[in-house]
């Protein structure tokens, strides 16, 4: 037996295909459009539509209930190149992924097929976890829902939630005996028109322009029983299942926005001279890319590491928040590198690397911050 039997760092044939579909979507229809949609914060929906006719709202669905059926390496692949044409938009086509995590872990068949079928057709979702009160200790949620008859009333407020401003349905996590905490958590499934749900206006953020954020209020929502995913008190064990598999993907998203950056710097440190020289051929600069290049290639072999085990029934905890901090620190550290390198023009917004500079800095705070990922590998490193 070969030492490299079973290990393999390159694509099959079929996912290169899927890569290089993606590559020119993001190239033809994403990047051309990510200028206006960062200018003008509205929601990118002609290039959604186009990315729900090719299916890329929902790569992680299986193909029995209408969607791609991709590995998550698969979707990591996907989400890298999406991510480089506009980290906003592709955020805004993969909230599906994320809102229907709970569905495929914790549902029923007959809601696997309803759901899935639904976003397969077109419609939107999205996650709802985070509270004004509870970011980074997901046991800190205060919305409950309260057993009455074969119903439930839903009471609280989520925010900071992708895709809230355009979802048809929202995956929702309440406590249903708030007296043991996490081991008293649920997960719901929401309508949009339902009574008492209400959605704010977007908020002005930072970078993502193309992404909403909103607050969701649930206001003495009844909810049928029917839409429970899973047993009572099993929402806390759901929440973690769902953040094994979606930080790689969203730590794929800090790939795509680093190797822009990463190929910007390059492109502009051949065009630029600087006192008759190239300015890559300043030691100064010329180390800082290849500590980009460096930097980026091992944040992706910790992404792809992670997706991997989660593909062959190994998720790993740890791995997960290796790929996810190391690939959001890296971004951020690329793309502010990036800035430097253009120097006075990288501060311009007619150049592109102050857009990926903020668009960065998110993926060090959602879907767990940086902090938090080392307290996991802490944590994990100590219990073993």
């Amino acid at each position: 037996m070969s030492l490299n039997d079973g290990i393999s760092f390159g694509l099959t044939e079929e996912q290169r295909e899927i890569q290089l579909l993606a590559r020119e979507f993001a190239k033809n229809e994403i990047a051309p459009k990510a200028e206006h949609y960062d200018k003008s914060h509205e929601y990118p929906w002609p290039v959604i539509k186009k990315a729900q006719e090719l299916g890329l709202t929902t790569m992680s669905i299986p193909e029995e209930y209408g969607g791609l059926g991709l590995s998550l390496l698969e979707e990591c692949v996907v989400t890298e190149e999406l991510a480089w044409g506009c980290s906003g938009m592709s955020t805004a086509m993969g909230v599906n992924g994320l809102a229907i995590l709970p569905i495929l872990i914790a549902g029923t068949e007959e809601q696997k097929q309803a759901y899935c079928g639904r976003l397969a057709g077109g419609e939107m979702s999205s996650y709802c976890l985070t509270e004004p009160e509870a970011g980074s200790d997901v046991a800190g949620i205060k919305t409950t829902a309260r057993k009455e008859g074969d119903h439930y009333i839903l009471n609280g407020s989520k925010t900071f939630i992708t895709g809230a401003t355009v979802a048809n349905f929202f995956t929702v996590f309440a406590y249903t005996d708030p007296g043991v905490r996490y081991k008293g958590m649920s997960c719901f499934v929401v309508e949009r028109d339902w009574e008492g749900v209400s959605v704010g206006q977007p908020f002005d953020k930072l970078g993502q322009h193309a992404s909403d954020t909103a607050e969701v209020i649930f206001d003495n929502v009844r909810v049928p029983e029917t839409h429970r995913l899973g047993a009572e008190g099993t929402g806390f064990i759901t929440a973690m299942k769902v953040f094994d598999r979606s930080r790689p993907a969203t730590a794929a998203g800090a790939l795509g926005v680093a190797r822009r950056a990463l190929e910007e710097s390059i492109k502009y440190a051949r065009e630029r001279i600087s006192m008759g020289k190239e300015i890559w051929q300043y030691q100064a600069i010329g180390h800082k890319i290849a500590d980009m290049a460096m930097e980026l290639e091992a944040a992706r072999l910790l992404v792809w590491k992670s997706a991997w085990a989660v593909d062959n029934g190994q998720p790993d905890t740890m791995v997960s928040s290796f790929g996810k901090a190391f690939a959001a620190d890296a971004a951020m550290k690329i793309a502010t590198d990036a800035v430097q390198v253009f120097g006075g023009y990288g501060y311009m917004s007619e150049y592109p690397v102050e857009k990926l500079m903020r668009d960065a800095k998110i993926f060090q705070i959602y879907e767990g911050t940086s902090q938090i990922q080392r307290n996991i590998v802490v944590r994990e490193l100590f219990r073993k």
